[in-house]
């Protein structure tokens, strides 16, 4: 059922009212304090305090039948934003320049007219309400605590607001469709010097600028040209003077894939490389290689229920399937997608013409509030959908 204009402006004004007031991962507790308000309010059984700073809401519907579990994140960013909005944030240095404040009030837009059916629904709706996804942490934390228990979950749904989309289209992709997140740091331990007598040490800095050329064939040359595959770099840190060769320097990057053997074998790739590079120029290395989330994987089954509502919603022609529904980026939806069936997916939310295209992360990022009730229409198509169908 189409929303009137009254709920879409209540789902404009509990999404300004969280991006004025965006609060960093595990840090979220005025923002929980909101959500399970409003939760109690719509008559949920609520549970605060999950994996942290997460809420959950609960509702039993007047019929048995499966459990579903809807996710949103609700962390914010440090980012000082720079659009000139009166709903822009009231807290220095913080930011919602990823969209959660939109996730949030579709949720909440979900929850409330659920319970209009109620008396007809077969089963039960779980809210997650997740911290610190933009530390990819938050997940972990709630299924720790029991999220995906009590009642134990069968299927989990969430969505992204995406500005690499234009609003009224819809990105949906059976299989991975956001990458893993790795993160490595490698420190290269030489022997300074006097910056005139080259001779006399192993440069830290020559080693690194070797390793970093030398990584990039871990893609080139050691991985399928047919698989996703990036290795970036993203900090070089080493000495302290012109004319000293650096004793030490340290490396950061991140690692992103799709494809599980690569995720399974690359960390070796990167340290084969790594090792090679410091034994033939005299230097030693540790490396610490961390694994942050693995990639979001679609179950085919819950991508076409999703893909039906969407068109359901939106028309066909307007749900993609291609390349523009995936991203390198990663999310912890994967650790619930991982334990439960499921679907994750994008709601386009760019609107050139208005000024709503700036990259996610970005100071300027904002969105079209138009995509806010077809988020609303198409999850709560795809929870109906499932529940009925389960119980038929």
């Amino acid at each position: 059922m189409t929303l009137t204009d009254a709920e879409v402006q209540e789902l404009i004004d509990l999404r300004r009212h969280f991006h004025r007031r965006p609060e960093l991962g595990f840090q979220e507790r005025a923002t929980a304090e909101t959500i399970a308000a409003r939760l109690r309010e719509y008559g949920y059984a609520v549970q605060t305090g999950v994996g942290g700073t997460g809420v959950v809401g609960l509702l039993n519907g007047d019929k048995d039948g499966p459990t579903v579990l809807l996710r949103a994140d609700i962390d914010a960013l440090p980012i000082e934003e720079e659009n000139d909005v009166e709903y822009r944030s009231i807290h220095p240095g913080i930011m919602h320049a990823c969209g959660h404040d939109g996730h949030i009030a579709i949720a909440l837009g979900v929850a409330k007219r659920l319970t209009k059916v109620r008396s007809t629904l077969p089963g039960r709706v779980k809210f997650a309400f997740q911290p610190a996804e933009e530390l990819l942490s938050g997940a972990m934390k709630m299924v720790e605590d029991g999220v995906l228990e009590r009642p134990p979950v069968d299927a989990a749904f969430g969505l992204h607001l995406w500005n690499n989309l234009d609003v009224g289209m819809i990105g949906v992709v059976a299989g991975p469709m956001m990458a893993s997140v790795d993160r490595f740091q490698i420190v290269i331990q030489g022997r300074g010097g006097h910056g005139a007598m080259p001779h006399q040490t192993v440069d830290a800095i020559v080693v690194a600028s070797h390793v970093v050329a030398a990584l990039q064939t871990v893609v080139s040359r050691n991985t399928d040209p047919l698989d996703a595959v990036v290795v970036t770099v993203g900090t070089i840190q080493g000495g302290h003077a012109f004319n000293v060769i650096a004793e030490q320097t340290t490396l950061t990057g991140t690692v992103r894939t799709f494809d599980a053997t690569t995720y399974e074998t690359i960390p070796n790739m990167i340290e084969r490389v790594v090792a090679g590079v410091c034994h033939s120029l005299g230097a030693q290395y540790t490396m610490r290689y961390d694994r942050l989330c693995q990639p979001t994987v679609n179950d085919p089954e819950m991508t076409r229920l999703v893909r039906q509502a969407a068109s359901e919603i939106v028309g066909s022609e307007n749900v993609v399937q291609t390349q523009e529904a995936r991203t390198m980026g990663g999310e912890d939806m994967s650790v619930f997608l991982q334990r439960v069936p499921g679907c994750y997916f994008f709601v386009g939310s760019r609107n050139r013409a208005r000024g709503f295209h700036h990259p996610h992360h970005s100071p300027r990022f904002d969105f079209d509030e138009a995509a806010l009730p077809i988020g609303v229409e198409i999850l709560e198509r795809i929870t109906m959908n499932y529940l009925m169908r389960a119980a038929s």
